[in-house]
């Protein structure tokens, strides 16, 4: 008897005992990510073939201990290579795991290497080549502890490639997984739908479970290129898989069904069963998952992997679908049995629905919950109305806030701001876009109530149809320092139009935590527009350069924007373009403004707009900046740029900021705290947003 190794993902391990106990084969060992079990060359075979779950088939050739690198090198050089592959084959050595002696898994495999190559250069006088593209015979090692297994892989390409599926979406379902899952659903009825089908894995897997349809019968295994392949058992094997797939087929009388509201994904997911030969068993159809009310008459499974949303941003979008399919489970399918997987659990919450039993998995990386539910004969959606109070409150702002919004013409403005002190966050209004902002809770706030609150609140608003779920964006605002203040959150651009006062801006939702306009300055833009005509403005760390827009709307003479980020000046100068501005006319500077203010003075300016960072340690700074500490410093260089009669607009969003008079009492000028007017009306609750004066010389 030969002992082998059958791979798995964590999860899969109790599966596969059970095929090995259908082929007779002995299991030695179930460990975490795989199975040890003793058999004959057929059972290996058979296993490969056959075998739904398992990832790869090693066939062991060395399990035993070693101290040191060389004693590694004496175990694979006393393995007799020449029975396996010839000096004309290519070959890899693949490690994992490391110990006490080999700290490097690659360096183990190096060694490896150099034993087989020594052993063949030694007895035929020449050595086989490596490919790690495309070997001809895997040798995998694997190290824990003090010992080491050295095995064959069977397989080649690993087990879940089935053949069939060439083309796939966005974010497949591994085969062996998705097989996994309708096992353990136990489907034994003659129907099963999945709603959100996606390429079709779940439905083939499941069909060919049906059919008793070998899921390697139409891929190629390296079994085939060792020196101790046994042809006339294998063509045993395939024959009697090729057989029981033809009997199976004739005797199957399942249904299964396939929905997706993507065109492209039912063209792909046709393509994956035809070539699966199951397109008699398979039909899918472009279908919103939510708006499925055609269900089959004869009771049966739904089964899917819905969506997951790996961050809470993507998670919002997500709210509404699972409402909506439980609804339509609900209203549509009472009597059948429902199996869904997720990566994040609490969207289950949303169905509401009970489950009866649940189980674990991974699918590639992400830590997954499969749970099952049974829907009841008579049972009725009855809806669950999420955060009324929090929503009323949007709705009362929003009724107080709606003649000044029209009467200025203002289509972004913050509605809500930490109101209720159970629901900790902000929420603006851009058009028909609204971005939920929420404020890092305190330490003693249990992590996972929090965050159930604020799940709660999104489905809230989703269900009070105040946003559409495509338009809900979610972000999480805690304080951020140096380059984190404006990185790139996300790859995809996505600008759109707002306007304020006459004044139209692009912004963008997505890519950064702020969106291009900071809502609580309106006032002050507001006021330079008022203010500009026929003056020499300076906006200094003018971020997308609005203020500069006003200025230059207003009628400034010249307007110089100076911001250390090309990104922002471009995006700066585009809403120049915007708004019929000439950007010839005025000047756009990347700068580190603090650098710049230290130059010899040669231009001043009669209205400058310094709304510097709390706090910047970028490395695109010369120095730290703290305004706190700093302030007085960047006002004395600043107010040296104005000119006679000429106005400083100092401003900042450190709450507890402090203005040192006495450090500017030495410089005659005259300030006025206008904090709370320039605050407009969807910000007055918040009386310590940002903290404004104007500063003159005397």
């Amino acid at each position: 008897m030969q002992q082998f190794f059958a791979s798995c993902a964590m999860g899969l391990e109790q599966l596969i005992d059970e095929e090995l106990q259908q082929l007779d084969a002995q299991t030695i060992k179930m460990g975490v990510g795989g199975l040890r079990f003793e058999g004959s060359l057929e059972t290996a075979y058979q296993m490969c073939l056959w075998s739904r779950y398992s990832s790869r088939v090693l066939m062991t050739l060395a399990d035993t201990r070693f101290d040191s690198s060389d004693s590694l090198y004496a175990v694979a050089n006393d393995i007799v290579w020449e029975d396996y592959f010839e000096i004309n084959q290519t070959f890899a050595v693949y490690c994992s795991g490391t110990n006490r002696i080999i700290n490097n898994s690659q360096f183990a495999a190096l060694r490896v290497k150099d034993a087989i190559v020594d052993r063949f250069a030694r007895l035929q006088g020449d050595r086989p080549s490596v490919s790690k593209e495309s070997p001809d015979v895997r040798i995998m090692v694997h190290i824990s502890r003090e010992k080491v297994m050295i095995s064959l892989d069977l397989c080649g390409e690993v087990l879940s490639k089935r053949g069939y599926r060439t083309e796939q979406g966005d974010a497949p379902l591994k085969e062996n997984l998705a097989a996994a899952l309708v096992k353990r659903a136990n489907w034994t009825e003659k129907r099963l739908v999945d709603p959100m089908c996606g390429s079709g894995t779940i439905l083939i897997e499941a069909a060919m479970m049906a059919a008793d349809i070998a899921p390697g019968l139409n891929r190629y295994f390296h079994l085939e290129a060792l020196g101790n392949f046994d042809a006339d058992i294998w063509r045993t094997v395939q024959e009697q898989a090729l057989e029981r797939r033809e009997k199976g087929l004739e005797s199957c009388d399942r249904q299964l069904i396939g929905y997706d509201i993507d065109r492209r994904m039912i063209t792909i997911a046709n393509a994956n069963i035809e070539r699966a030969g199951l397109s008699k068993l398979i039909s899918v159809h472009r279908q919103d998952a939510v708006l499925i009310d055609n269900a089959p008459k004869e009771k049966g499974l739904i089964i899917s992997n819905p969506p997951y949303g790996e961050r809470l941003g993507e998670v919002t979008s997500l709210i509404g679908l699972f409402l909506g399919l439980g609804a339509v489970i609900k209203n549509h399918f009472s009597g059948w049995r429902v199996a869904l997987l997720s990566s994040t659990p609490e969207l289950f919450d949303y169905l509401r629905m009970r489950s009866h039993k649940q189980y674990k998995f991974m699918n590639g990386p992400l830590d997954c919950v499969f749970k099952l539910y049974e829907v009841g004969e008579q049972e009725t959606v009855h809806q669950h109305q999420y955060a009324e109070d929090f929503v009323n409150r949007l709705r009362k702002n929003k009724k107080r806030l709606a003649k000044w919004l029209k009467r200025e013409e203002i289509t972004c403005y913050r509605l809500y701001d930490a109101d209720l002190p159970e629901y900790n966050v902000a929420v603006d209004i851009y058009d028909d876009y609204m971005v939920v902002q929420e404020y890092r809770a305190p330490a003693i706030i249990d992590p996972n109530k929090a965050r159930r609150r604020l799940m709660d609140l999104l489905t809230g608003l989703i269900q009070s149809e105040f946003v559409d779920s495509d338009k809900l964006i979610f972000k999480q605002r805690s304080q951020q320092k140096g380059k984190d203040q404006y990185q790139r959150k996300s790859e995809n651009e996505e600008r759109m139009v707002v306007s304020e006062f006459g004044a139209k801006f692009y912004i963008d939702l997505v890519s950064y935590l702020d969106t291009g306009l900071f809502l609580d300055h309106r006032n002050m833009r507001h006021y330079l527009q008022q203010n500009s005509k026929d003056k020499r403005v300076l906006n200094l760390f003018a971020y997308t350069g609005a203020a500069s827009v006003h200025a230059a709307i207003g009628g400034a003479s010249q307007v110089t924007t100076i911001d250390m980020s090309n990104t922002y000046l471009d995006w700066a100068k585009d809403n120049f373009r915007l708004n019929d501005l000439n950007i010839s006319k005025h000047a756009f500077m990347r700068a580190d403004c603090l650098q710049w203010l230290s130059q010899p003075v040669s231009q001043q300016y009669d209205l400058i707009f310094l709304d510097p960072p709390t706090f910047s340690n970028s490395k695109k700074m010369s120095q730290v900046f703290d305004v706190q500490n700093d302030h007085v410093d960047l006002i004395r260089k600043s107010v040296a740029r104005l000119r006679p009669g000429g106005l400083l607009i100092f401003s900042n969003n450190k709450r507890q900021f402090k203005m040192d008079t006495d450090g500017l009492a030495e410089l005659s000028l005259s300030i006025e705290n206008v904090s709370s007017k320039s605050l407009s009306p969807d910000f007055e609750r918040k009386q310590n947003i940002h903290n404004c004066w104007f500063i003159r010389k005397s």
